[in-house]
């Protein structure tokens, strides 16, 4: 086990740098992402969105270049070709129901492009792309973050020291820190709504935020409630893990009111008594907000790997990671950032069009995690 304390005009000239684009960079997590990213080598950072005066409040103490951008105007790709963007990352959510327009417009200006998109249709249907992005010879990856990003990384590093894999069961646990209402309004799209689940080798349905389970994380975290998500590590991991049986994702918080506070919406979506609780994601959030003070402070991940070893006796291994100050909610964006890294470096030679698989290791990802306070431990059973 290890202990990372985390210690760190619109025109534009051609430059040998890589200019990267963040959209929604004075977000949530795009705000995380463009301080990271000023302090990687060979790296120039354009911070873009709809209100240029936050984008430039960034840019200006990040060393950065302010640039105003709607992805819902016309003329994106010729804008990124103008500002000379060699890399787009999209934190403009929620992704469901999205369509790839930014994806089409960076291809089209010969860009890579990288979404930090959890929305399993949307990261999952990227690969429509695919053939044009290899004839362009750039990289366009949904998906970056926790899930299929992390999850992902953390199954290929342990599977090695399995003979069979049987069954992958994975979820996250968040602290009270609430996040933004984009990401909250994509929670609730699938909140009480049919889950398509591998569950005993075939296809099931499981409801949204149901299918509750104790996750008994180690101290001082804790036991904690979590319920069935819909990611795209349900529809991508049967796939790349052949003879998988079940795979799993469940999701929480670690105040109790908010938990059984969705798992109660999910009764009401599901007996037809909500029938758009999308909408209420603004009231939902202040609400959240007020309670925060109650936290503690305390996220929490873990990736459990069961079946036989070589000599087939039977395993499990437990991946997990626990997050303090709140750092938890800010690990998801890190895997833009490492793949930026690897692009900059020349490590990264994958091209086309795909899921966030299989692109970085734990320790890839985990090095972008450098000023938080987090521990990672692998232990069996």
């Amino acid at each position: 086990m290890g202990t990372r304390r985390v210690t760190a005009p619109e025109e534009l000239l051609v430059s040998t740098e890589l200019n990267v684009l963040v959209l929604g960079g004075y977000g949530n997590f795009g705000r995380l992402i463009v301080r990271r990213l000023a302090s990687v080598p060979g790296v120039r950072v354009l911070v873009a969105g709809r209100n240029l005066e936050k984008a430039q409040a960034l840019a200006e103490a990040q060393g950065a270049r302010a640039v105003r951008l709607d992805i819902d105007e016309p003329g994106l790709a010729e804008a990124f070709s103008r500002l000379d963007v060699q890399v787009v990352i999209s934190t403009v959510g929620p992704f469901q129901g999205q369509d790839y327009r930014v994806a089409e417009a960076a291809l089209a200006a010969g860009s890579h492009y990288i979404d930090l998109a959890d929305a399993r249709g949307f990261v999952c249907g990227i690969t429509r792309l695919d053939e044009v992005a290899r004839q362009r010879g750039v990289l366009l990856c949904a998906g970056a973050s926790s899930v299929p990003g992390l999850s992902a990384a953390v199954v290929d590093e342990l599977l090695p020291r399995f003979g069979r894999l049987e069954r992958i069961e994975h979820g996250i646990s968040s602290s009270e820190k609430t996040p933004g209402v984009s990401t909250l309004a994509a929670v609730l799209n699938y909140c009480g709504r049919p889950i398509r689940c591998w569950r005993d080798g075939q296809w099931r349905s499981v409801c949204g935020w149901q299918d509750l389970r104790l996750q008994r994380f180690r101290a001082p975290m804790g036991a904690r409630w979590i319920g069935a998500c819909d990611v795209p590590d349900l529809e991508l991991f049967p796939a790349r893990y052949p003879g998988v049986r079940e795979v799993s994702f469940r999701a929480g918080v670690g105040l109790r009111l908010t938990q059984f506070g969705t798992w109660a919406l999910s009764w009401l979506v599901r007996a037809g008594l909500v029938r758009d609780s999308v909408r209420l994601a603004p009231l939902l959030r202040r609400g959240a907000v007020m309670l925060e003070p109650l936290g503690d402070g305390l996220s929490g991940m873990f990736v459990q790997l069961s079946g036989q070893d070589p000599s087939g006796l039977p395993l499990t291994l437990t991946w997990e990671l626990l997050a303090h100050d709140n750092d938890g909610p800010n690990i998801p964006c890190m895997a833009a950032v490492a793949l930026v890294r690897k692009l900059a470096n020349g490590s990264l030679v994958a091209r086309g069009a795909m899921p966030c698989i299989g692109l970085f290791s734990t320790q890839e990802y985990l090095a972008e995690l450098e000023g938080m306070r987090i521990e990672t431990q692998v232990r069996e059973g």
